[in-house]
């Protein structure tokens, strides 16, 4: 871990009142280090930090991630309902899941046009609303 993801990391944890324990900052450090924004898997982040040498648990790796949501730092992106993908990017917009690859990319928000959505029961109101624009190579 650089010094520069090591600093973005505990920044982007000091956003949160999550302590910025050594497993923390290692996954952070793969999630923001680079200052991109990630779509990960746990799975994927889990062999990526195995990847640096630390050592991790994939149960860690999904309460961590967890905590992160829950802390505001990530948003969960739900695919196919049991497939979970942990965005960096915080601001609501569209992704594109690329079906042949597994693989969960930003879509271009602008070109989105949500013109209305349905009427809510009552007692309810909408909490969000996710859009992911299903890709698969033709032929």
């Amino acid at each position: 871990m650089t010094p520069e993801a090591l600093e973005r990391s505990k920044r982007w944890l000091g956003q949160s009142d999550l302590r910025p324990t050594r497993q923390r900052l290692a996954l952070a450090s793969l999630l923001v280090g680079d200052g991109q924004d990630r779509h990960v898997t746990a799975e994927g982040l889990h062999e990526a930090v195995l990847g640096t040498g630390d050592k991790v648990s994939l149960a860690t790796v999904y309460n961590t991630l967890r905590a992160f949501c829950d802390a505001g730092l990530m948003q969960e992106v739900t695919v196919d309902g049991s497939r979970s993908y942990f965005d960096t990017r915080m601001d609501d917009h569209p992704h594109f899941y690329l079906e042949d690859d597994s693989h969960l990319t930003d879509a271009p928000a602008a070109e989105l046009e949500i013109k209305a959505l349905p009427s809510v029961p009552e007692g309810y109101e909408i909490a969000k609303v996710d859009v992911v624009i299903r890709l698969r190579k033709k032929g």
